[in-house]
């Protein structure tokens, strides 16, 4: 069942709602560098409050005189948000062109500059959040709860607004593994990261229910805290318990595609065992190109700090590139009026 997985520290006892209003969640891009101030690419950081991202790519190509296809960005922001975001725009030798009309009371340019390089998808160290819970209510340990998240993190699954209104994505990913030609390839793209994105979550969530969280198997495939490396431990011994204790090394599951998988032994058998009725997702996945790679199995929020006013909590905290707000908050409360974001 679609956004049925698994929790680290069980059932949240607290309820609440997110996203009353825009401004209860904030999200800057953290992009980690700054414009090389020279270059045929211009770089904006622009903050908008009720606007998506695509809408505004539309304006921005509209006063460049440009194509659609020159404007870029680094992640995808939600709309019903106040964030801070990062804009590409490709003009070789063009003035900089006036950009001002784009304005208004719910969008400012905070910045902008000339760069180098092309501002691709990804190409952000991550994201800062401030968010605010309203009507919150339960009984529970809130304080241990919030600390808990703190120290061992909450599992890094996929946003539910990966697979779409009621799964829809995923539904669409498995008519064309089935045969179905899917010609536009922005949908194409965004149906295999669906399935992609299903598997991923299937496998975090079998290892939970197992309570294998912080458990090394013999075979597991393990990343290098900080980086995208992995590799595969045939047994762990002292050395390695060591690391893994000290946040060095973490676990990993799979991002399916075509080739062997990287985990061995018990940690194979683990993750095959929980993607074992979706052989269909996997061919197509492999049919389609993809190749096996990895994604850490926890999530570990940074700078996490909250303050509690009666019925209202507020949230900071910094993920790196790639991981959901709302998978932190799924652990924290239930909230039946939550939007999903699209911070990524």
């Amino acid at each position: 069942m679609m956004n049925d997985w698994q929790y680290l520290h069980g059932e949240p006892e607290f309820s609440g709602r997110l996203k009353v209003e825009p401004e209860d969640f904030v999200v800057e891009e953290d992009l980690g560098f700054e414009p090389s101030g020279e270059g045929e690419h211009i770089l904006l950081h622009i903050r908008k409050r009720g606007q998506n991202t695509q809408w505004v790519a539309r304006e921005l190509a509209r006063l460049a005189g440009v194509a659609q296809r020159d404007i870029t960005w680094a992640g995808l922001k939600d709309r019903h948000a106040v964030t801070q975001q990062w804009f590409g725009v490709h003009l070789p030798g063009k003035e900089m062109p006036d950009f001002s009309p784009l304005e208004n009371d719910d969008i400012r340019i905070l910045a902008m500059g000339r760069h180098h390089k092309k501002l691709r998808v990804g190409a952000l160290k991550g994201n800062f959040f401030r968010l605010r819970i309203r009507e919150l209510a339960g009984s529970g340990d809130l304080e241990g709860r919030l600390t808990a998240i703190a120290e061992r993190g909450v599992p890094n699954y996929f946003g539910a607004q990966r697979f779409g209104f009621n799964g829809g994505n995923l539904e669409q990913a498995k008519a064309m593994f089935g045969g179905k030609r899917i010609k536009d390839r922005n949908k194409r793209s965004l149906y295999l990261s669906a399935a992609r994105s299903y598997l991923f979550n299937l496998a975090v969530s079998h290892r939970l229910s197992r309570q294998l969280a912080y458990q090394l198997l013999p075979g597991d495939c393990v990343m290098l805290a900080g980086n995208q490396s992995f590799f595969t431990i045939e047994d762990p011994y002292d050395t390695l318990l060591s690391r893994f204790a000290e946040g060095d090394i973490r676990l990993s599951a799979p991002l399916w595609g075509r080739g062997r998988l990287p985990a061995a032994a018990a940690a194979a058998e683990l993750e095959l065992a929980a993607l074992a009725d979706h052989a269909d997702l996997c061919a197509g996945l492999e049919a389609n190109g993809l190749k096996q790679e990895r994604r850490g199995l926890l999530l570990q929020p940074q700078q996490l700090s909250w303050q509690q006013d009666g019925e209202q909590l507020e949230l900071a905290f910094w993920l790196p590139a790639g991981s959901y707000a709302t998978s932190v908050m799924r652990e924290l409360i239930k909230d039946s009026g939550q939007h999903e974001d699209t911070a990524e």
